[in-house]
């Protein structure tokens, strides 16, 4: 592994000023596990949102389901009612597009949202489908062979971690 040269923490606050953008009064935030939950958690807590974060897992809708299996990513949890909703899903790293196509089906299984849109806080490029944020704090390219995930640490400071992929 090693270090990207990009600030996670700087990168959470211009994610930080988009969102507050994107809100609306009725805003209801869901991060997708493990990355884009972080970042919905301490969205919430600085955004000052009442309630809590939902949480989405792409595990039962993806379209590789048969190669990866189960992960021990964490299952959905929508504290609120997903009909007539306005959600703002959050995701770490966007790349193929696939992870959120299942992360739809999945809030889709939950009910029918009015408005759903999507922030980032990284656009790596790289689409296999015609999914495109409505806000990312930073756009990179990267090699295919490697991957780009978000850690976070004990006091819950993020950074970046590339890797290659096997």
């Amino acid at each position: 592994m090693s270090a990207l040269a990009l600030n996670a923490e700087a990168l959470y606050l211009e994610l930080l000023r988009g969102v507050r953008s994107l809100c609306q009064a009725d805003t209801r935030l869901v991060g997708i596990t493990s990355g884009g939950a972080w970042l919905a958690e301490r969205l919430q807590r600085d955004l000052g949102l009442a309630g809590e974060s939902g949480r989405v897992s792409s595990v039962m809708h993806r379209d590789d389901f048969a190669q990866r299996g189960l992960s021990a990513g964490g299952q959905t949890s929508l504290p609120f009612e997903v009909d007539g909703a306005d959600i703002l899903v959050l995701d770490d790293v966007l790349y193929t597009g696939r992870t959120i196509r299942a992360v739809l089906n999945e809030i889709f299984d939950y009910g029918r949202p009015a408005h759903v849109q999507l922030a980032v806080l990284v656009d790596r490029g790289g689409r296999q489908l015609p999914v495109q944020a409505d806000f990312a704090a930073a756009r990179v390219v990267l090699p295919e062979a490697q991957s780009l995930a978000l850690a976070r640490d004990a006091d819950g400071v993020f950074s970046f971690e590339v890797e290659k992929k096997a």
